[in-house]
């Protein structure tokens, strides 16, 4: 293995949150009186902390969102979860290779701290991580696609950033872990490879990842 450290992003690429995630987003947003599309939602939201949301919202129509828009979208969003959430395909065999291979991996994830526990409870993923191996945009000041939230990890990790690798599916969180320094093997199960510019390479399934890791 020539990393010391993979730090996965988490929705899309662990749990397979991203339909039911940006289909809630983007209904609530059009109830709200901001017409959005589930494809809309992708383009504009995938991967980002919920704070670009308001910004886009605000910036696009003058208007802010209401006080408990989050509360509301969590809610939803983790009812939502709680009934149709699935690990994505793959994903345990490879943390299982990870440990089996004795190489230190984490998440970091543009979702809150209470999302990826949500998210890892109903998917089985949270016997694979330890309390101080998960890392939020919550932990940082600037969410992707800002470096911040990569470079904490990898230092809470004790790992340099130049032995780091981000598994990512989304261009804010490539454009992150480049600017942070990190190699990046883009997820393509849901976003086209000519989105994902820059990275180290491709995967569109995750029994191909651990010989991309090799």
């Amino acid at each position: 293995m020539r990393y010391e450290l993979v730090i996965f992003d988490n929705d899309g690429v662990l749990v397979d949150s991203e339909p039911i995630a940006n289909t809630i987003l983007a209904g609530y947003l059009t109830e709200l009186g901001h017409p959005t599309s589930y494809e809309e939602s992708l383009r504009d939201y995938m991967g980002a902390a919920v704070h670009r949301v308001h910004d886009l919202v605000e910036e696009r129509g003058g208007e802010k969102l209401p006080a408990d828009f989050e509360a509301t979208l969590y809610a939803r969003t983790f009812a939502a979860f709680q009934q149709e959430l699935v690990a994505v395909d793959g994903a345990e065999d490879v943390l299982g290779k990870l440990v089996a291979d004795g190489v230190d991996y984490c998440v970091a994830s543009s979702g809150s701290h209470e999302k990826i526990r949500v998210g890892h409870r109903k998917t089985g993923i949270d016997q694979w991580f330890e309390e101080e191996w998960i890392f939020s945009s919550e932990d940082v000041g600037r969410g992707k696609p800002a470096p911040d939230l990569f470079l904490h990890a990898a230092e809470r990790m004790g790992v340099a950033p130049e032995r780091c690798v981000v598994i990512e599916d989304s261009p804010l969180g490539v454009e992150a872990a480049r600017a942070a320094g990190m190699d990046v093997y883009g997820f393509t199960s849901m976003m086209p490879a000519d989105r994902l510019t820059g990275v180290t390479g491709y995967f569109s399934d995750m029994s191909q990842l651990p010989e991309l890791l090799a």
